[in-house]
């Protein structure tokens, strides 16, 4: 045996010998260990972001979950409608994506300025959180009242509303309580930038 060698194998620099096989297998079984961590970590983060997308909780949103079936994303909103008959307040209906970046500026502008805008949501809406994804388009999106379900542009044309050739996410509807529009709304990357926009808005000023 060499000397290099035997300085290796008897060395306690470590708290003592050490063989190469068993130091690749420590090496390994740290990498794993990291990756397994870092794995975690990625998905717990990814987690809170979406658990963070949607309208702040402040203004307690009526968050509806789409219903995915056979190539289908369908919303359902007749509880929401039943709970603004009930209450006699108008629907602010809000369509966003999980994986929008339009609709994080909308909504971390709601988070800021939620001391100026909660009363003001609060006083004459109900506010529906409608959760979607980029991925889902028009010809797959449904809106459901009752036992009537219909696609987008279908849905969009009832209410004479000007964007149904186009679905952009984010988008806002007003309705009155039988889902008759208030108003023709914008929709996308200029959806309400300011809080005098946004009470412009909430008080139909067109």
């Amino acid at each position: 045996m060499s000397p290099w060698v035997a300085r290796k194998t008897s060395s306690s620099a470590c708290g003592g010998g050490w063989r190469g096989g068993e130091v690749v297998a420590s090496h390994a079984g740290r990498l794993f260990k990291f990756a397994a961590a870092l794995a975690a970590w990625l998905c717990c983060v990814l987690a809170g972001a979406v658990a963070a997308a949607g309208i702040p909780p402040d203004y307690a949103p009526t968050v509806v979950e789409p219903n995915v079936t056979g190539g289908r994303t369908e919303f359902d909103l007749t509880a929401a409608q039943s709970r603004a008959r009930r209450e006699r307040k108008r629907l602010y209906v809000y369509l966003g994506a999980i994986d929008c970046p339009y609709c994080r500026a909308y909504e971390t502008f709601l988070r800021q300025n939620a001391d100026a805008l909660v009363s003001e949501f609060a006083r004459d809406y109900v506010i529906v959180d409608l959760r979607s994804a980029l991925s889902v388009k028009a010809g797959t999106l449904y809106f459901k009242t009752g036992a009537e379900s219909l696609d987008y542009k279908t849905f969009m044309d009832r209410i004479g509303d000007e964007r149904a050739r186009l679905l952009v996410y984010p988008s806002v509807w007003l309705f009155d309580p039988d889902l008759k529009p208030l108003m023709q709304m914008p929709a996308g990357t200029g959806t309400f930038q300011t809080v005098p926009e946004q009470l412009e808005i909430l008080h139909l000023v067109q």
